[in-house]
């Protein structure tokens, strides 16, 4: 159910970023088209000299590039989008009349502005270089630039990730000057338009781009990625208006000083609704909803972390009492080797001494913390013949897997002495060969201790 709701969430949200533009290019364009003037729309007061100015420009011309949801032209070839809005609003406030000059790239658009065959732009960032022949109105909204790069190759998360790499950008971009000035190990491309720096990413001859966040989000083709924001780079939305203008620049700053936030906030939830956030919730909205948050979680925390504390003490007693069932078997066990009268002894697979009794350390003059984890040819407990015969016969009985009981005549450090060796192999629950349990009889000693002259 959950991995259902997850993915109808990831197609809806594709499916509403792919549609963000037949929506903004057919119904809401022809909503924000065929609209008559907003409503109860209050003229702002106007100097003598801003006045004149309108009367002497009927028609102030918009140097403009389709940039969608921003703006662009529908079906029908009318101008729409969120900046359209703006300027409608502006238009019902101030008597201007704007009339659209599409241009086909940032470049053309600028080149127009600077001829004077335009008089201002919507869609245009601030930088130093624009500054020289533009003036800018106040902001009224604004996004992030983020990198745009390959589906298939690592996040772009900063600039010094491209050094030595390939960055495409449309030409006299708002970052150019500042990337070229602040990063010369990169090598920067210039295209035309957003779209042939976009291709160029796709095909794999540029490693990114730099592209709005809003109209970035709005190309989800499968081959490309939006990365991270470009750190301390902030695209304010502005009115650029060629220089020389003052009067028009100034009702442009009092138009958008007088533009309702409410109504503001309306056009921009309208256009950006689903690609990027708008309504910013106070600080003490924050808190407060994080605040119930908080305490639920806390609530659920401290029910969760007593019901196991009371689980965990049950465990920790039943442990207790294992452990001390367990040393207690120990005890017994160790205490019965002990006491056995003949010498025992257990070694693990590759021949080391893993368990021995106090029979073994008194026959072999040895003590268990001496030899542990020792081979018998390691030590000096036995003559080396005899260590290396009785290893080798180890050795030998771990790879057969069989038990071994035999009289026999053995050298120690003593003398010759008669004995009884057995040795069996010894298996875990599971049926696996775990080592090898063994031990033996001292016959010479049995019969000089029972006085018996009698050669058996």
């Amino acid at each position: 159910m959950l991995f259902e709701r997850a993915m109808k969430a990831a197609l809806g949200r594709m499916f509403w970023l792919v549609a963000l533009l037949v929506i903004g290019r057919s119904e809401a364009a022809q909503l924000a088209l065929h609209d008559p003037a907003p409503p109860n729309v209050a003229p702002i007061e106007l100097d003598a000299a801003e006045r004149q100015w309108i009367r002497d420009h009927p028609e102030v011309t918009v140097a403009s590039v389709q940039y969608p949801l921003y703006l662009f032209q529908d079906e029908h070839g009318h101008w729409s989008g969120l900046n359209n809005d703006v300027l409608r609003r502006i238009s019902a406030m101030t008597g201007l009349q704007f009339v659209y000059q599409e241009s086909f790239s940032t470049d053309q658009m600028l080149e127009r502005l600077e001829s004077g065959a335009a008089d201002i732009s919507t869609t245009l960032a601030m930088n130093d270089e624009r500054k020289a022949f533009l003036d800018f109105s106040h902001a009224f909204g604004g996004a992030g630039w983020v990198f745009v790069g390959r589906e298939s190759a690592p996040q772009v998360q900063s600039l010094e990730q491209l050094a030595r790499r390939v960055l495409v950008l449309p030409a006299r971009h708002a970052l150019e000057d500042t990337i070229r000035r602040d990063y010369p190990s990169i090598e920067l491309r210039s295209v035309k338009t957003y779209a042939e720096a976009r291709a160029l990413v796709e095909s794999g001859e540029a490693d990114a781009t730099i592209e709005n966040e809003t109209g970035a989000q709005l190309y989800p083709s499968g081959r490309l990625k939006v990365g991270a924001l470009v750190e301390g780079k902030w695209e304010a939305d502005h009115l650029a208006v060629r220089k020389g203008q003052p009067e028009l620049l100034s009702i442009l700053n009092k138009a958008l000083e007088a533009f309702p936030a409410r109504e503001l906030r309306a056009i921009r939830l309208k256009w950006l609704s689903g690609v990027v956030p708008v309504a910013v919730p106070t600080f003490w909205q924050r808190l407060a909803h994080w605040g119930c948050w908080g305490v639920l979680l806390l609530s659920a925390f401290g029910l969760l972390s007593l019901l196991w504390n009371r689980r965990l003490t049950a465990e920790v007693r039943q442990r207790c009492a294992v452990e001390r069932h367990l040393s207690d078997q120990l005890a017994f066990q160790r205490a019965l080797v002990d006491a056995m009268p003949d010498p025992l002894f257990v070694r693990d697979l590759q021949g080391r001494l893993i368990l021995c009794n106090r029979s073994y350390e008194d026959a072999l003059s040895v003590r268990f913390d001496q030899v542990q984890g020792r081979l018998l040819i390691e030590v000096d407990a036995l003559p080396e013949a005899t260590a290396r015969l009785i290893h080798g016969e180890f050795m030998s009985q771990l790879r057969t897997r069989k038990t071994r009981f035999t009289k026999r005549q053995l050298l120690f450090k003593s003398g010759p002495r008669e004995v009884y060796q057995w040795t069996v192999p010894f298996f875990s629950a599971d049926g696996e060969l775990r080592g090898l349990l063994g031990g033996w009889t001292d016959i010479t000693q049995r019969r000089t201790e029972s006085g018996c002259q009698c050669s058996l």
